[in-house]
């Protein structure tokens, strides 16, 4: 590597640092700078942890002169969706009321793992109030722009991360997905993004959503990126039960193992991209590269996301009632809104959407017994302008903000793996769903990195 270039993927940065072409000081000094230049336009931080990631970054430097090995992430600058635990700030999860809280006392598990991995946290990444969004467009600390088109929407609710991944601010970001909000930034802002099995990688050390539906992911500019942060931040954790004796299982190692022999299809039926240009051409030119010749339906899927959205709105809600009756005036109006709904769904239609997940993901089950990967749109259009509030899909008007998500949602409700993979094209980017059986996430990275090999998929740096 000569110089820096700021769109290199994260598994280069590592390893110029570690032959010593380029100090890790060199590599956060360059980012810091980048974002101090860049982050008035997209507005993808929130916080700067200079003085600390400089310190690290030395502390890498240090032990290459002195003839240590160094970790796999070395000096690779790293950014967080902030809703994680960062030692010294309040978890703010994009909200105002959470500014008030005490500053967390260590960061989250996930942070810790990265760092352990020689990545350099250099800050905190704007979002959806409390997650509970598609668009980016935070009422308290603003819109999260697009870096590709400045008009328009990041995706949500991990807006910043996905922003700050595709401007070429970190090497590295993390994100939260509980309906999407992994898969829709990674679609609209052209990078990778990876939302791992229900329960693969612990939320310990972050502010919660909905706690069956949570997961936590990163994003990068290569697949490679993915699964070496994958491997790093793997391992069961006190204070999440969902993850509790989950054994650590590698994937960077699969990557190169190709596609021969994987049966993949492609989701049809409500999945469907008809009247949707973009969508169709991307999941077209993903299988056709695939040689994905055949389409399945599943069952249910409507029922299944009806009943994520119940589950969101009614455990959502209920974290949040405190605060609904003391500060209702400190919430964005549409996030409170929603909460107010859920705070007011009856409990047996809880029950009843429990009961019909459970159902619905037994009908995926019966498909993964016969296709091992499945592929499917991740957004139904390219991101929107910001301030859009009604889309036409399939020739109906429809509100824009909960229907990005009508690809992701009915994935992540059944917890199931994905690799949200940037499909190259002219234009605005947009990406397809690379969905595997539960724990099978070496599937959807192997997939993912045979259509990035071959040319079909991958990171497109903007002109910023």
């Amino acid at each position: 590597m000569t110089g820096l270039d700021p769109f290199a993927p994260a598994w280069q940065v590592a390893e110029a640092v570690a032959t010593g072409t380029i100090t890790a000081e060199e590599v956060v000094r360059s980012a810091l700078d980048r974002v101090a230049t860049v982050n008035p336009v997209v507005n993808a931080f929130t916080d700067v942890t200079a003085e600390r990631a400089l310190a690290q970054a030395r502390a890498i430097d240090a032990d290459r002169v002195a003839g240590k090995p160094l970790p796999m992430l070395a000096g690779v600058p790293v950014a967080v969706k902030n809703l994680f635990d960062i030692q010294g700030l309040p978890t703010r999860a994009g909200s105002k009321i959470n500014r008030d809280l005490a500053p967390a006392t260590r960061d989250g598990v996930l942070i810790e793992r990265l760092t352990a991995a020689g990545a350099v946290l250099i800050g905190g990444l704007n979002m959806g109030e409390y997650a509970y969004d598609f668009t980016g467009e935070n009422a308290h600390d603003g819109a999260c722009r697009n870096p590709h088109d400045t008009t328009r929407m990041a995706g949500g609710s991990s807006s910043g991360s996905g922003a700050a991944a595709g401007a070429g601010l970190a090497a590295l970001t993390l994100g939260s997905d509980t309906n999407g909000s992994i898969r829709v930034p990674a679609s609209f802002c052209g990078v990778f993004g990876l939302k791992p099995t229900y329960g693969r990688l612990t939320r310990a050390g972050s502010f919660p959503f909905c706690d069956s539906l949570d997961h936590l992911g990163p994003f990068g500019r290569s697949v490679r990126d993915l699964a070496l942060a994958y491997d790093a931040m793997q391992g069961p954790a006190d204070g999440d039960l969902a993850c509790a004796g989950r054994p650590v299982e590698p994937v960077l190692r699969s990557l190169d193992a190709g596609i021969a022999g994987l049966r993949i299809a492609t989701l049809g039926g409500y999945f469907d991209t008809e009247g949707m240009p973009e969508a169709h051409a991307a999941v077209r030119a993903a299988a056709g590269a695939l040689g994905a010749t055949r389409t399945v339906e599943v069952a249910g899927v409507a029922e299944g996301r009806a009943a994520a959205f119940v589950i969101t709105n009614v455990e959502s809600a209920a974290l949040h009632l405190k605060n609904l009756r003391s500060r209702r005036d400190d919430f964005d109006p549409d996030t409170r809104d929603r909460f107010l709904a859920g705070a007011m769904l009856p409990g047996p239609w809880y029950a009843r959407a429990q009961q019909v997940r459970a159902w619905y993901r037994a009908q995926f089950a019966e498909v993964f017994a016969e296709v091992d990967v499945l592929i499917a749109p991740a957004t139904p259009f390219p991101a929107p302008e910001i301030g859009c509030r009604t889309v036409t899909i399939r020739g109906r008007e429809m509100l824009t903000r909960p229907n990005i998500g009508m690809f992701t949602q009915p994935i992540s409700a059944i917890g199931l793996p994905v690799c949200a993979v940037p499909v190259r094209r002219d234009g605005l980017p947009i990406g397809v769903q690379v969905i595997a059986a539960p724990w099978r996430e070496d599937l959807c990275l192997r997939v993912a990195a045979w259509l990035e090999k071959e040319g079909v998929a991958g990171f497109t740096a903007p002109t910023l």
